[in-house]
Parts: structure tokens; sequence; C-alpha cells
């Protein structure tokens, strides 16, 4: 069901895009990487948080970590991951597949600033073995996302 509201959405939002659909699982940054035959950074992770009653979706590059403190500062407060049972529930995809497309729940999304490294960059497309490849500029028109600052710089991370 999710993989196709995903191609509902696309469809309509971005039909020249086309969703991929890998025999092996990318469920994870590093399966997808693998894949897609791509860096991990290149993966654009779609992480699920709430802030109070708002819930919200953040979008980054696979190799990225949350800022806890640009996070506050940024959404006005300490953010939450949804707990793994609510994921499904509220954006009507699997853990390992959600990205922002078909939504099951219209949610505001985030994409950090950390797309922008890259010309193209590859979400999920709503199951554990679906992706789409897209540019960050294209990402931001489809899902009328806005741009914030909130992860680690990847060159700080510890490996």
């Amino acid at each position: 069901m999710s993989l196709e509201s995903v191609r509902r959405h696309l469809a309509e939002a971005a039909p020249e895009l086309e969703v991929i659909e890998t025999a092996d699982s990318s469920a994870t940054v590093e399966l997808a990487a693998q894949a897609h035959d791509v860096r991990p950074a290149q993966i654009a992770k779609t992480l699920s948080f709430r802030l109070k009653e708002e819930v919200f979706l953040v979008v980054a590059r696979g190799d990225a970590r949350l800022d806890n403190k640009k996070a506050k500062t940024t959404f006005g407060g300490k953010v939450k991951m949804l707990a793994l049972e609510e994921v499904q529930d509220i954006t009507g995809h699997p853990v390992g597949g959600v990205c922002p497309f078909g939504l099951a729940t219209p949610l505001k999304v985030y994409l950090d600033e950390s797309l922008k490294a890259f010309d193209e960059v590859i979400p999920a497309a709503g199951a554990t073995n679906a992706a789409v490849r897209i540019s960050p500029q294209r990402l931001f028109e489809v899902t009328g996302g806005t741009w914030v600052d909130v992860c680690q710089d990847p060159e700080t991370v510890p490996a």
C-alpha cells in the first residue's frame, strides 16, 4: 500500500521520477548505498520526530547526525524521535521505507542543508526496497519542504 501511495503522489507531483525497486533490502543507509552503488552520505534518510503534539519529518544525508542544540533552536524545543510502532501508523510507510512522499498523514517536511552537498540524493520510496533518485532542489519542490540546518557537520562526526 505504501509504495502505491508514493507512486500516486509522484505521478502527480513529479511524473519524471521513477521509483526504483531493488531485489535486496535497502532499509538501512548502508544497504541502500550498496543497492544503489553510492556513498552512504548520498542516501537521503527520513527521520520522524515529535515536538509536543506536532509530528514532522527531517530528511538528511545518510551520514548526518542530528545536532540536538541546532534542532532545539530551529524547532523551538527538544524533539523526540517517534516510537517505531508509531512510524507506520503516522507516515503510512514501514520503518526502512519512510520517505516524504505519499504520506498517510500530512506532515511538515524539513530538509537539512547537508543534502545540498550532492547533485543527486536517494530517499526511500515507501518500501524497504524502493527509492528514487532526485536532486535536492527537486526534493524541495516536490515535498514543499523547508530548508533547515539541524545536523552536525559530517566532517566533525566521529567515525
